[in-house]
C-alpha cells in the first residue's frame, strides 16, 4: 500500500496535465499574452496603398480649326488618404487655349466623400496660380461630384461644379450625361471674365467599353460662356460657344 501511494503521488502532477499539447496557462496568463499579440499586429499593420490613373482624349471641328481636348486625373493612396493630380486642357489650332494642373491632398470624411486641398497652376490662358479646396465623391442617385473653390494669388476667386453619371446599356455600352459649371465671385479682366456663372459645358457621352480599361466614345457637347463674359468674347470678336460633336478616346489603369 505504501508503494502504490507513493507512485500516486509521483504521478499525480503529469496526470493534471493534458494528454496532448502545452500546459494550458491561467486566465490572467491568457488576455496578457493575447494583448501582446493584439499590439504587435497593430504595430505591423499599415493601410495599403493602391494607384489609379485615367486620361481621356478627344478631336473636333470649330469654325473650320481642330480642337483637342485632354482631361486626365489620376491618384496613389488607400481608403482614407490619398494624393491627387488633375489635368486638362484645350488646343484649338495651333494655338493652347487653356491648360491648368492641380495637385491635391485628399482625406476621407464621409462614406462617400472626401475632402480635399492643394494647388492649381494654370500655363494658360496666362501663367497662374490659385490655392484649392472642396469635396469629391458621390453624392445621392450616384452622381459623381467635384465642387472646389479657387483662391487666386492674384486676387481673382471662382467655384467650379461638375457632375455626372453612368448609364449601363449593356455590361460594356454606357450612356454618360455631365454638367460642369464655373462661377466667379470677382472679375478677372485680364483673362476676359466677368462675375457671375461664366460658362457651362454639358451634354452625353456614349462610350464602349473594349475592355474595363479602354474604350473609344462619342460626345455631344454643348459648351459656351455666359453672362458678362458671353459679353466680352462678342466684343473681342469670338464665338460665345456652342453644340460640338466630340471623338476620342478613354483609357485608365
Amino acid at each position: 500500500m505504501r508503494g502504490l501511494a507513493a507512485a500516486l503521488l509521483i504521478a499525480a502532477p503529469a496526470l493534471a496535465q493534458p494528454i496532448d499539447g502545452p500546459v494550458v496557462a491561467s486566465a490572467p496568463a491568457d488576455r496578457a499574452a493575447m494583448e501582446r499579440q493584439i499590439d504587435m499586429g497593430a504595430m505591423g499593420h499599415h493601410e495599403r496603398t493602391f494607384t489609379y490613373n485615367r486620361i481621356e482624349l478627344d478631336y473636333a471641328r470649330s469654325d473650320g480649326a481642330g480642337v483637342l481636348n485632354w482631361d486626365a486625373e489620376g491618384w496613389v493612396g488607400g481608403d482614407r488618404d490619398k494624393f491627387w493630380y488633375k489635368v486638362e486642357g484645350e488646343r484649338a489650332g495651333r494655338r493652347v487655349e487653356q491648360a491648368e494642373f492641380q495637385a491635391l491632398y485628399s482625406r476621407n470624411a464621409y462614406s462617400f466623400f472626401d475632402l480635399q486641398g492643394g494647388i492649381r497652376y494654370d500655363v494658360e490662358p496666362d501663367r497662374r496660380g490659385y490655392a484649392v479646396i472642396g469635396v469629391q465623391g458621390l453624392s445621392p442617385y450616384l452622381l459623381e461630384t467635384e465642387l472646389h473653390a479657387f483662391i487666386g494669388f492674384k486676387g481673382d476667386v471662382s467655384v467650379r461644379l461638375k457632375q455626372s453619371f453612368d448609364l449601363l446599356m449593356t455590361n460594356r455600352l454606357i450612356v454618360s450625361p455631365s454638367l460642369e459649371t464655373d462661377l466667379y465671385l470677382t472679375d478677372a479682366r485680364e483673362r476676359r471674365v466677368m462675375s457671375g456663372l461664366s460658362r457651362i459645358e454639358t451634354g452625353v457621352t456614349v462610350r464602349y467599353e473594349f475592355s474595363r480599361k479602354f474604350a473609344p466614345y462619342v460626345a455631344v457637347i454643348y459648351d459656351r460662356k455666359l453672362g458678362g463674359t458671353a459679353r466680352l468674347a462678342r466684343v473681342d470678336g469670338d464665338d460665345a460657344g456652342g453644340w460640338s460633336l466630340r471623338t476620342g478616346v478613354r483609357a485608365w489603369f
